[in-house]
């Protein structure tokens, strides 16, 4: 989590400018911070259909206040009281007019679009749809919490903005944990086969409410069945490290009009000084075009694709809303690993007649972003036998599992340096017998890609506050999920000795990991995937692989011969 208290020193300086009246400056401001904001919101409200309104309300009053903020130091902690502000009145209103708290029909609830925009899995899955169990003060805090163990927030951010101590802050989040490991055990159980439980629920309507909450904890307290979560249960603050914002979707639109009146109108009705300032640079006519959002004067934020050509000229509606099917995620520069040193080109293109083996992967620089890749050949499948099963979650030195048929295997790669950082010591195969291709990479980013639009340092691989996994010199830079074509079998083993990771590994198909690549920037994802396979055994082989069963599967050389 998060332990220093200052904004970065480029932050403090926007905030400093757009109190000057930097219209660009507001405007960076606006698009930088408006994720922080929405998943706040968003997570709290789980998605209601009030959470448009909440976050405009928010920004609105951010800009229409900013003068009043004697620190720029202090910006993300007051920023996110206002926005936990404007969710309590939000709150009472429910009360006086006993609002309707579902999600419109045919919408989803926050915990499903953090699931499908950051194709959340196992786990990772369980603690997001865990979330919608919670009460409504549970969740504001969750989304507090949420964004500390990601590190996107200090605990002396998260108390001021719920406004009390940061020991009471300590006992609040304990509490509210212990209520969202049992809503966990109920999201497990629900998933599970036991016939008492579907008993007990075949009058349910599905919609998760504390009576319910209620009637399946003690359902799972007395069971064997469901009180058994058969596998290691991970503590949610371990799982959530280090995951990224949601991304605000494509349409979302901010107005900057402030309560309707036009920002002329706002302006002749402050004082003179800083508020004048700020409001009349909405008023000059000009469009910014970051790589997020159009930021229109004095109408509308929009978000939209990123351009892949020149700024437009000519200004938008300000009631435009860019209509779009799919997310955009949140604006991101891939950043290599502090100890990336990439090599002119991708793995080399071998020649027609080279041999199986002859090509093993090496560093490679990261693709463009918006670079669609190429077909991924069909090689034959025939199905794989996993010894984990359809899903291995391997986190300890020497967790293995043997692979064997002919067919796709997806390896997802989780870092965790704030627990222990470092040189990381690669998993391994052993006991190859057949071949075994690296065909892909995928999961919407790179490894050492930002995961912050708050933390510029922040990468997969780590941020500057807890440190950053190191790979040994000459490592192929992993992306988040790796695809493999096994045809014979082989061992795959976790040796970790250094920084802290694990692996989860599934049996897969062409179909996935043809979809995987081709999830791209346009659906929400950082980058596009990489195709790395020829169809043929010039197709590269991975590094840290041999035919041997060494005792010490650590010692495996970088580049073995197969």
């Amino acid at each position: 989590m998060r332990t220093d208290v200052h904004l970065p020193r480029q932050w403090r300086s926007t905030v400093a400018a757009a109190q000057a009246g930097d219209r660009r400056a507001l405007d960076e401001l606006v698009e930088g911070w408006l994720p922080l904001v929405y998943n706040v919101v968003g997570r709290a409200l789980n998605g209601h259909a009030d959470v448009d309104d909440v976050v405009q309300e928010t920004m609105l009053r951010a800009v229409g206040n900013l003068g009043t903020l004697r620190d720029p130091d202090s910006f993300r902690s007051w920023l996110v009281a206002i926005a936990m502000r404007q969710i309590r009145d939000r709150a009472r209103r429910r009360q006086d007019r006993k609002l309707d708290e579902r999600v419109p029909d045919g919408g989803a609830d926050f915990a499903e679009l953090t699931v499908l925009r950051l194709q959340l899995e196992g786990q990772r899955r369980e603690v997001a749809e865990a979330v919608r169990w919670l009460d409504p003060e549970d969740r504001e805090l969750v989304s507090l919490w949420w964004l500390e163990v990601s590190g996107e927030l200090t605990r002396r951010e998260l108390a001021a903005a719920v406004g009390i101590s940061r020991q009471h802050a300590a006992v609040r989040v304990q509490r509210m944990k212990e209520r969202l490991e049992v809503s966990r055990g109920i999201v497990r159980a629900l998933a599970g086969a036991c016939p008492d439980l579907r008993e007990l629920t075949a009058r349910w309507d599905g919609r998760p409410d504390s009576v319910w909450r209620k009637r399946l904890a003690r359902h799972v307290r007395g069971c064997g069945y469901c009180g058994d979560p058969r596998d290691s249960v991970v503590p949610a603050e371990r799982l959530l490290a280090g995951i990224a914002l949601v991304p605000v979707p494509v349409g979302f639109t901010l107005s900057l009009a402030l309560g309707g009146k036009t920002a002329v109108a706002a302006t002749s009705a402050t004082s003179a000084g800083w508020s004048a300032k700020v409001l009349g640079a909405l008023t000059k006519p000009a469009v910014a075009v970051t790589a997020g959002a159009t930021i229109v004067a004095g109408g509308a934020y929009v978000v939209v694709q990123t351009p892949h050509g020149p700024a437009p000229r000519t200004a938008v509606s300000p009631t435009a809303v860019v209509s779009s099917a799919v997310p955009q995620a949140p604006a991101v520069t891939p950043t290599p690993s502090p100890t990336a040193s990439p090599s002119a080109s991708p793995t080399p293109s071998p020649s027609a007649s080279a041999g199986y083996g002859s090509v093993v992967d090496a560093v490679d620089r990261a693709p463009d972003p918006d670079t669609r890749p190429g077909a991924l050949p069909h090689r034959p499948e025939a199905g794989i036998t996993s010894t984990g099963g359809a899903h291995a979650v391997m986190n300890h030195r020497g967790d293995s599992v043997t692979l064997s048929g002919q067919g796709y295997v997806l390896v997802r790669w989780q870092i965790s340096p704030q627990y222990r950082a470092g040189s990381l010591v690669m998993p391994s195969w052993t006991g190859l017998k057949g071949k075994i291709f690296h065909v892909a990479s995928g999961g919407g980013r790179r490894m050492d890609d930002r995961v912050s639009t708050t933390d510029s340092s922040a990468t997969g691989m780590g941020n500057s506050a807890v440190g950053y996994a190191v790979l040994p010199s000459g490592t192929q830079q992993m992306w988040q999920n790796e695809y493999f074509y096994v045809d014979g079998s082989v061992t795959l083993t976790v040796n970790e000795r250094g920084a802290d990771y694990g692996l989860s590994v599934f049996p897969s198909t062409w179909d996935a990991a043809e979809k995987d690549v081709l999830y791209g920037p346009p659906d929400g994802a950082i980058r596009y995937g990489l195709v790395r396979d020829d169809g043929t055994d010039s197709a590269p082989v991975p590094q840290y692989v041999t035919r041997k069963t060494p005792s010490d599967p650590a010692t495996v050389a970088q580049r073995s011969v197969v």
